[in-house]
């Protein structure tokens, strides 16, 4: 089995070590580089010629697809790293190309590092041109149909996919490498950091607060000024949340006693 060559792009250093470990594990796969945005993505690949990249489609100064549009005539097989909804990844359904969800699971990796060398074996590069183009003018158009609103979150518990609609979600709070999400009287616990999951919120319906969490803005019952001018958060499930002084600022704003 020949070896391929990969590169990991994604903004986020976690989410990157974490694909880099479980791809180091495989057999035939040598990991030869790593980029964190879109310039330094389109570079290495430019540089490196790797015969497969793993693609975070949410990308600082960009996307995902602004990479693959300064490629030109380099094709490297794709796997989509994503945390698009069920409905967008229809887009993969006759595709050669293949997407993995976040968090990353050993599992369903290992399909789609399959999928993508049986690409790289039958098929040749105006093929898999092809196929991408048309993939990525898909998952463009779901984009753009999802601008507008804040998508579900599919979080994953004792073996099965639960949808928690962004309107039963009360807080979002930072745990370490993960986020947890508070809704409904439950929580649960998704691989993603704070900061990649806010780029994916509607700031309309949701606000920082604390560089570790996030509130739904209608769960959001009073402030209530403490010690020190400091504001606390009291939500609808009867929790409390302090909110952090940096964010301090743009909270008074928003409730007419700031500048």
């Amino acid at each position: 089995m020949r070896t391929l060559t990969a590169l990991v792009i994604d903004d986020e250093p976690i989410a990157r070590r974490r694909l880099a470990r479980l791809l180091c594990a495989m057999d035939g796969i040598e990991i030869i580089g790593e980029a964190g945005n879109v310039a330094e993505a389109v570079d290495r690949v430019r540089s490196l010629r790797p015969d497969l990249i793993f693609l975070d489609v949410h990308m600082p100064g960009g996307s995902g697809f602004d990479v693959l549009d300064k490629l030109d005539e380099i094709t490297p097989a794709i796997v989509f790293v994503t945390a698009f909804d069920h409905y967008a990844l229809r887009a993969f359904e006759r595709s050669a190309m293949d997407y993995v969800t976040k968090p990353v699971e050993k599992a369903r990796l290992g399909k789609a590092v399959a999928r993508a060398r049986l690409a790289i074996q039958t098929k040749d590069d105006s093929e898999r041109v092809a196929e991408l183009k048309d993939t990525i003018t898909t998952l463009r158009r779901v984009l753009r149909e999802n601008q507008s609103r804040s998508q579900p979150f599919w979080v994953k518990s004792r073996g099965e996919f639960i949808r928690v609609a962004t309107d039963k979600v009360v807080r979002i709070e930072a745990e370490r490498d993960y986020v947890r999400i508070f809704a409904d009287g439950q929580s649960y616990l998704i691989g993603e950091s704070l900061t990649s999951l806010e780029r994916r919120l509607d700031a309309a319906e949701f606000i920082r607060v604390h560089r570790s969490v996030i509130l739904r803005r209608d769960a959001i019952v009073r402030f209530r000024q403490t010690a020190y001018a400091s504001l606390t958060a009291l939500l609808s499930d009867g929790s409390e949340v302090r909110v952090g002084r940096t964010f301090a600022k743009t909270v008074r704003i928003e409730i007419g006693q700031g500048q």
